[in-house]
């Protein structure tokens, strides 16, 4: 049985279009013993969540479709949804001072807590994951409101991350009970694309040195993921800083999770840089999958998001137009907006890499469009990872 993982309530985006998106493949979930359908939702705790839901909706065109908080009978935290197709993004601030919402922030700064997973039956999924020793920290339970009942659960994954598993299927709410629809705060413009991505492709997890494996082993077990990539020694490095990084995802490869560890280097990496600022493991980037980077990036830059920057020289290298043959966006083009290209035996991929987007050096965001590539980019790693020094340096972490 292929399982076709649409959310018909958040995406009107095709399977066929989806396959292309995020790079899906055929598989067979009958014998998957953790069958997960997509995510359902990219948690963040803030330290001001109603000031983080405008700039989503602002700069990242988001779609503020839902709420909770003191004015629905939440007196303890703000919570505001937003959506971009299939993606849904969940803002959780802390209102009381007490709040352990702001403890985490405390802690880590702005973060994700939760990279909530779709899955079609919640007991099975915990059951599974208990025996092979996770962490069970919400047992699977009902929550109910007019809009019908949800099933959920939650287990620990690195750091002080979870992985809550929701079963939505006898729910036609705006997100959870509890929850409100919500109209936009933010009038779009005139004119404005309809949204400016469809997706989360992939999202990054940090873990300190010597524990990848560990956890590659541990989504292995407990979620029957599957290895889909792996860089180490010279894929990803530079003169001064070097890390591994290895992909694990689910068997369509609807959820993908790269996990990177440091690396020794002269100098400190951006992984040491992130677990020292964000204050151990947690989710380095998210990569949003859009079909027109171009018209993304230029909608983004122009509401205020930054982006590194690309030296003129990787454009200028004739290997650069040898290695990519024909893509859809001429190289000048790319070069004008610092758009990266790689090609691999499927296909190629466009990418780019916002700037931290909170005080600390911690969460950014990958732009990418497939157009057949299942990879990452490893062609533009170096390039990538020396823009990433770049940047270091000027904040005097390198």
């Amino acid at each position: 049985m292929l399982l076709v993982m649409t959310n018909p309530a958040l995406d009107d985006t095709s399977y066929d279009q989806l396959r292309q998106l995020v790079g899906l493949v055929d598989h067979d979930d009958s014998a998957d013993p953790f069958p997960v359908k997509a995510m359902d939702a990219v948690v963040f705790t803030v330290g001001n969540a109603t000031q983080t839901a405008w700039f989503y909706q602002s700069a990242f065109g988001m779609r503020l479709v839902a709420y909770s908080g003191p004015e629905t009978g939440d007196t303890e935290r703000k919570s505001f949804v937003l959506t971009s197709g299939s993606t849904r993004f969940v803002i959780n601030g802390g209102v009381r001072p007490d709040s352990p919402l702001l403890d985490h922030h405390r802690k880590h700064g702005d973060g994700v807590t939760d990279l909530a997973l779709e899955v079609s039956d919640v007991d099975r999924c915990v059951a599974h994951a208990r025996a092979q020793g996770a962490i069970v920290l919400s047992e699977p339970h009902d929550v109910s409101d007019e809009h019908g009942t949800v099933r959920t659960a939650a287990i620990a994954t690195y750091g002080d991350t979870r992985h809550s598993l929701v079963d939505r299927s006898r729910y036609h709410g705006p997100y959870l009970p509890g929850y409100v629809a919500k109209e936009p705060t933010v009038t779009r413009r005139e004119g404005a694309p309809k949204r400016l991505f469809q997706a989360v492709d992939h999202c990054v997890g940090n873990v300190e040195l010597g524990e990848m494996d560990h956890w590659v082993d541990w989504y292995h077990r407990v979620m029957g993921f599957v290895n889909m990539a792996e860089f180490v020694g010279d894929d990803i490095a530079t003169e001064y800083s070097a890390l591994m990084s290895k992909v694990v995802s689910n068997g369509n490869h609807r959820v993908k999770f790269p996990l990177n560890e440091p690396a020794v280097g002269k100098k400190r990496s951006q992984i040491d840089e992130y677990l020292e600022f964000y204050g151990g493991p947690g989710c380095q980037h998210i990569a949003l999958a859009c079909n027109d980077i171009i018209t993304t990036v230029t909608e983004m830059r122009a509401a205020g998001v930054e982006f590194l920057s690309t030296p003129d020289s990787y454009y200028d290298d004739p290997e650069l137009r040898t290695r990519i043959g024909e893509v859809r966006v001429p190289i000048g083009t790319l070069k004008e907006h610092g758009i990266l290209v790689d090609r691999d035996e499927d296909g190629y991929l466009l990418q780019i890499f916002t700037k931290p987007i909170g005080d600390r050096p911690t969460v950014f965001y990958e732009l990418i469009e497939r157009h057949g590539s299942l990879g990452f980019g490893k062609g533009n790693f170096k390039a990538l990872f020396e823009a990433i020094e770049r940047e270091q340096e000027r904040r005097g972490n390198l």
